[in-house]
């Protein structure tokens, strides 16, 4: 038999009142007993009728019964289930922010590759579940700034996204805008998870690095970073952003002399990186990025370890009340009386309303 525990014991006490009701039932009982064996005695009844020993009082032992499984529904009695559950997954979104971002050679020339970029995340946040789940963000360029710490609220997710979606925080008079160093990206990638390990413990939850870069000018000791993620397995997956043709890069301090600097997708050596990282390389605009979302959060989910036999409540008041639905109909196969039927109706209307109005 399953553990029954109440989510509203406060209506147990009133468990007294079939209690007694069922006394005083007792009494009825062997009072009606008495009088019959008095009867008998007395050869007050012929030998050969039959005098039942409960008769109707049978219709008033199911009303009793139907009362005390109401009074019990009314306490929502729960049984314990054992649900296995999936631990979620944990994104860590490293966005490329260097200078070759603003390049205008995507969304219809009328954006250029950060707005895309933005875009994309902001589908990836929409295909979670948030439950589980959880996402944090670093922008890298010549140096990194982590902007959101693992959370599974989409609130903080999507307000960074609202206030980062023009542009991003390095601005191109810097001189450190100008580099794509992505080794420092998955350096703070990994800073994040220690210290979210630090302050949480330890999580279940499957984790991935989402990388998003045009991969233009790239520098940085990526091999040495590659090495702690695969230590650790954490795949990293890239999205690369950007055309092969290329684009202009605006440059606010450039000399009206000096040729005007291009930047194309390159493609191979983000694929290089997301094959050493043991991850997938994607491309926006070759494929939709509902779809290039869903093939991450898949990919990733399918690493998740179970956490384990979870203890979950399933409600049983349903089963209470059509107990006591059921007990109440049997009760009415002793009946005789129009009096006594019409109060066992009044009484099921009463249950009925009571039992409407709270659940």
């Amino acid at each position: 038999m399953p553990q029954i525990l109440f989510g509203s014991p406060q209506y147990l006490p009133l468990l007294v009142i079939p209690g007694v009701l069922l006394l005083l039932w007792l009494r009825q009982l062997w009072l009606r007993r008495r009088d019959v064996a008095a009867l008998r005695r007395q050869r007050l009844l012929p030998v050969r009728q039959r005098m039942p020993l409960v008769g109707e009082l049978l219709f008033w032992l199911c009303l009793i019964g139907a009362l005390a499984l109401t009074l019990l529904a009314l306490a929502r009695p729960q049984t314990t289930a054992a649900l296995i559950r999936t631990a979620g997954v944990d994104f860590i979104v490293l966005q490329d922010g260097s200078a070759s971002m603003h390049v205008k050679d995507v969304d219809g020339r009328t954006g250029n590759r950060w707005t895309r970029a933005a875009r994309f995340l902001r589908v990836v946040g929409e295909s979670m579940r948030w439950e589980d789940d959880r996402m944090s963000m670093a922008l890298f360029a010549s140096i990194a700034a982590p902007q959101v710490r693992l959370t599974k609220d989409p609130n903080t997710y999507f307000f960074f996204l609202d206030h980062l979606e023009d542009g991003p925080p390095f601005r191109l008079e810097d001189d450190s805008t100008w580099d794509t160093n992505i080794e420092r990206g998955l350096y703070w990638g990994l800073r994040l998870l220690d210290k979210d390990e630090e302050l949480q413990g330890k999580s279940a939850n499957a984790k991935a690095f989402i990388l998003v870069s045009d991969g233009q000018a790239w520098s940085g000791e990526v091999a040495k970073s590659l090495a702690l993620i695969q230590e650790r397995g954490i795949p990293l997956h890239v999205v690369g952003v950007g055309t092969t043709a290329g684009g202009t890069i605006p440059d606010p301090k450039r000399d009206p002399a000096q040729p005007l600097l291009r930047s194309v997708l390159d493609r191979n050596s983000l694929s290089t990186i997301a094959t050493a990282g043991g991850g997938r390389y994607f491309e926006l605009d070759r494929e939709p990025d509902r779809d290039i979302a869903n093939a991450i959060i898949d990919l990733t989910r399918r690493r998740a370890d179970g956490q384990g036999v979870q203890q979950g409540m399933d409600d049983r008041y349903r089963e209470f009340l059509m107990l006591a639905a059921g007990v109440l109909v049997l009760g009415l196969l002793f009946l005789r009386e129009r009096t006594a039927l019409a109060l066992s109706l009044a009484t099921a209307g009463g249950l009925l309303v009571m039992a409407t109005r709270l659940f």
